[in-house]
Parts: structure tokens; sequence; C-alpha cells
């Protein structure tokens, strides 16, 4: 049985409260709100704070809600009351549909919104326990010189495996981040680094409180569509995300398409735009899945067969555009 390392639990009643806590123990606390992602990494011995700071009680990081131009939607919020909400589904669809698909219901009952844009890059060679990774080698994710996937010991390339953060990142959204210097504002396009080892901007003490997300996006077709091993439990082997203003008579306007699983960050996919001005018929939807396939490379990082994973991207990427046509 794998144990948890030992560790003292904080239990703050606020955001201030939690993000001091944070500074007395700097070095040795971690977050934690819904634990799916931490508790199973802490067990496999991939973190061992000797704090850990919890989030789930916070008022102030619950809530969905209109607030003018925007969805508030609160960071504590579940992936399943995110997509249960009536105003989540009504306007964004795709997100409902994303949060809707993480994991399973346990997980989504627990897991927040704010856990899955932060969760932690997911590899063949990190994901294993201690003994595991001992008897290999480590890795350059943890104690380890040199990556297993690539091997060479210059970057870690470690997956983003989250299915929230490619749909926010197509309608515009934008993250709250509440540090010791206060509260600071980041597009979820800018949150993310192509690097596995530490693969977005959020600082170790900032808490991640809202998503606000354009309720003008709201006015866009999205479609989102993901591939896995099993219908539950599994992490993403792809996802596709795909926001698109379009004519009365499906000419497009605009379109932009995200794709995970992939790489260390979400993927926004590039030469779109050449479809606008065209109708989104079976031949502009073959090229851009085209387009897609050829800036697609997935590696070894997870125990799928990567040409097998890249051969999927054209037949996924299709899916979703036809979604939006239907």
């Amino acid at each position: 049985m794998l144990r948890l390392p030992p560790f003292q639990y904080h239990r703050p009643g606020s955001v201030a409260h939690a993000v001091e806590l944070m500074g007395e123990h700097t070095g040795d606390a971690m977050y934690i709100a819904g634990g799916t992602d931490l508790i199973p990494n802490m067990k496999h011995r991939l973190f061992e704070p000797g704090h850990l700071v919890a989030l789930k009680r916070i008022e102030e990081l619950g809530g969905i809600r209109r607030d003018g131009d925007d969805l508030r939607i609160g960071a504590g919020e579940t992936l399943t009351s995110v997509a249960m909400n009536p105003d989540v589904r009504e306007l964004f669809p795709a997100l409902a549909d994303a949060a809707g698909h993480v994991a399973g219901p346990q997980l989504r009952n627990s897991g927040t919104i704010g856990g899955n844009l932060c969760l932690d890059t997911r590899c063949t060679y990190y994901n294993q326990t201690e003994f595991w990774r001992d008897a290999l080698g480590y890795c350059l994710k943890k104690n380890g010189t040199v990556c297993h996937v690539t091997k060479t010991g210059t970057k870690c390339v470690a997956a983003h495996s989250a299915d929230t953060p490619p749909v926010l990142t197509m309608l515009d959204a934008v993250a709250t981040l509440v540090g010791p210097e206060g509260p600071r504002d980041m597009p979820v396009r800018d949150f993310f680094l192509a690097d596995g080892i530490i693969n977005t901007r959020r600082a170790p003490e900032e808490i991640l409180t809202e998503v606000r997300v354009p309720i003008a996006s709201a006015q866009r077709r999205q479609a989102y569509v993901k591939l896995r091993q099993r219908k539950s439990i599994d992490f993403p082997l792809l996802t596709v995300a795909i926001a698109a203003d379009l004519d009365g008579d499906g000419t497009v306007k605009s379109i932009e398409g995200v794709v995970t699983a992939l790489g260390s960050r979400p993927r926004v996919l590039t030469g779109w735009s050449e479809a606008e001005g065209r109708r989104l018929d079976a031949e502009v939807i073959d090229e851009l899945a085209v387009r897609a396939h050829k800036q697609c490379h997935p590696l070894e990082n997870i125990i799928v067969d990567p040409e097998w994973r890249r051969a999927m991207v054209p037949v996924y990427v299709r899916r979703a555009l036809e979604q939006l046509g239907a």
C-alpha cells in the first residue's frame, strides 16, 4: 500500500490567510483543493510538502455568476458544478462538455476548475512509484538529470493533460491570481509555458482565485472532442477545442483551434485564418485537419504509440469542425 508522507494540514478561512500561511512555510508547503492529482502524486513521492494549505472551504473561491460582461467562475467550483451549471451550459457548452469529461464522476465531484488549470504535467517516466523511478533512474522532472523520452538532459517534455484549458483559451478567458503582492490578471492563453517541469506562470505562493469568461465569446460556435483509452477515468491522449464565427450560410468570419495532451502546454493551431471568407465545407475542413496534423508531433511521453496519436489529430479535428457545422 502506498502511504502519504507526513504533513501538517492547515484550513484557512480566507484567501489572504492562505497566502499568509504559504509565506510562513515557504518552500515546504503546497495548496490543496480537491486533491485528486496532488494526493496520488504525494503517495508516489513526487511531492513531499511538510504543510498542506487547504482551499476547499474558502467561500470567496466559490460561485458561478454573471458579472457585467463576464461569466465569473470561482476557482474552487467543482468540475461537476461547472459542467452542470445552467449559465455555463447555455453560454459555453464546450466548457461544460470539457469539464464533464474529466476523469469520472467521483473525481469531478471533488476536483476543481482551478485545480484543472494548474494540473501537473504527466509522463510515463514520471508518474510512477518512487521504487519504479529509482530502479530505472530518476528523470529530469524529479531528481534526475536526463529526460528518458528525448534521451537528453536539456528539457522536460512531460505532457499537459488537462481538459478545460484548451476551451478556456479559445474563449479568451482570464484567470486571476492572488499572492503576497496582491491580485493580477492573466489571459489563460498566456498562462502556460513550454516546460514540462513548471508549465504555468503561477508562482508557488499564488492562488488562482477565479476565471472570467467574456460573455461575448458565447456568440462563437464551439466544439470540444476528447480521445482517451476508456470513456471514463483516463487522462486525454488528445483534446481538440474549436471556436468560430460563422455567417448564416456557414462562411467563416474567424476560427481558432487549440489542442492539448501532445506537449507541455496547449497548442494554438496556426494558419487557420486562411479559412476566413470561405464556407466551412468538406474541403475547408480537410484543409484545416491537414494543417493541424502537420503541426502536431507527440513524443513517447505517454504509453500510447505517438504515431497513432498523431494520426488521430486530423480525425478529431474533423469531428470537432463537423460539430460546428451541424
